[in-house]
């Protein structure tokens, strides 16, 4: 999920193509250059205008590029780091749902090229006022009409499961990265058993909810403003860990967000609306609100304390120290979920300990 390290050897695509971009070799610049000046033709690219659109947490980059009636986003996922098989085919179940979704204009699947139809370059994250939350609500319902049509598109055996070996091997990431590696403590003993207990507990009550598509990340900094006034429907980005698991998944993720937090009012107002439109759909999400409500809380939980651990890898291991500084929104809601619910009061304990809140507990914490 990280970047390379920029190779000293790296060089810049010098046909058709902006100097500013670099490459890891010599080699895969003029195998790129070659790619998208074949391109330009079919696709009336104009190539001098290549240049950096967004990065993210993994090995891929995007650019940007203009074309006859509008631009277009040049995908580079090299091959040997990135598979964008589940790309393609998730971007085809998305499509299929009546989703609005980058359209796959040209992939070279070996060299790990791909053009794709630009859905513009604003996210629904920066528009958003985080100082009137009521203001957002216009958003937040089209990010539910979006959900609702991804998950009433569901069906079994298209995507990998979510299943309790996925889910326990993303909690890992939290004693394994956040815990051993960040804050130098050794996951041993006392603080093994707990989070062994509460782990399995956690996953018990997760794998309880029926399952449905999942995006894995729906959340506001991968929800786009259409570019085109004429397009009513959020895009919808980052799809490719799509997974086939708990309902509860992807509201957790749209209202406790990785990089955005709101006041309890808000997320109630947003899960509720959700929840009755998932009802008049027909979507598995039970009778009972309060229900319903536990297991995207509890669901939450499991994603706070993957990501937790997460932002410490992407930190400590990948460079990125910009991840981390938001390790005390996760904290918050660890904290905050843990606190509501006595099977978690161990769980609360030992994060608190660890997390100098209240006095010491009882965990004899070794040092890495």
């Amino acid at each position: 999920m990280s970047h390379p390290t920029p190779n000293p050897a790296a060089a810049s695509v010098t046909a058709n193509a902006t100097p500013a971009i670099s490459w890891s070799s010599p080699e895969r610049a003029a195998a790129f250059a070659r790619w998208l000046d074949g391109l330009s033709g079919p696709q009336r690219l104009r190539c001098a205008t290549l240049r950096p659109a967004s990065a993210d947490a993994s090995f891929r980059r995007y650019f940007r590029i203009d074309a006859a009636g509008g631009s277009r986003i040049v995908m580079d996922a090299p091959p040997d780091k990135e598979n964008c098989r589940p790309f393609v085919q998730v971007a085809g179940l998305m499509a299929q749902a009546a989703l609005y979704v980058p359209q796959i204009l040209a992939w070279d699947e070996a060299q790990g090229f791909m053009l794709l139809s630009d859905l513009g370059s604003q996210t629904m994250m920066q528009v958003i006022d985080r100082d009137n939350a009521a203001a957002n609500l216009p958003l937040y319902l089209k990010a539910v009409d979006a959900l609702i049509a991804w998950q009433k598109a569901s069906q079994t055996g298209m995507l990998p499961p979510y299943d309790a070996a996925l889910l326990k091997r993303e909690l890992e990431l939290f004693p394994d990265w956040y815990l051993a590696r960040h804050r130098g403590i050794k996951v041993e003993g006392k603080v093994r058993e707990t989070l062994d207990r509460m782990f399995a507990l956690i996953i018990e009550r997760n794998l309880a909810w029926p399952s449905v598509y999942v995006h894995r990340d729906f959340m506001p900094r991968n929800l786009m403003l259409p570019a085109d006034p004429g397009e009513a429907r959020l895009g919808v980005l980052d799809f490719q860990d799509a997974v086939y698991g708990p309902i509860t998944y992807d509201i957790a993720s749209l209202m406790r967000d990785a990089f955005l937090s709101w006041d309890e009012n808000f997320v109630l107002d947003i899960t509720i609306r959700y929840w009755q439109q998932a009802r008049a759909a027909g979507l598995p999400v039970g009778e009972d609100f309060g229900e319903f409500y536990r297991g995207v809380e509890w669901m939450g939980l499991q994603r706070h304390l993957k990501v937790a651990g997460i932002f410490a890898r992407l930190t400590l291991r990948d460079g990125k120290p910009q991840y981390l500084a938001d390790a005390p929104r996760f904290i918050a809601y660890i904290r905050a979920t843990c606190s509501r619910y006595v099977e978690l009061k161990p769980l609360l304990r030992l994060v608190d300990e660890v997390e100098g809140v209240t006095e010491a507990s009882g965990y004899a914490f070794g040092r890495v």
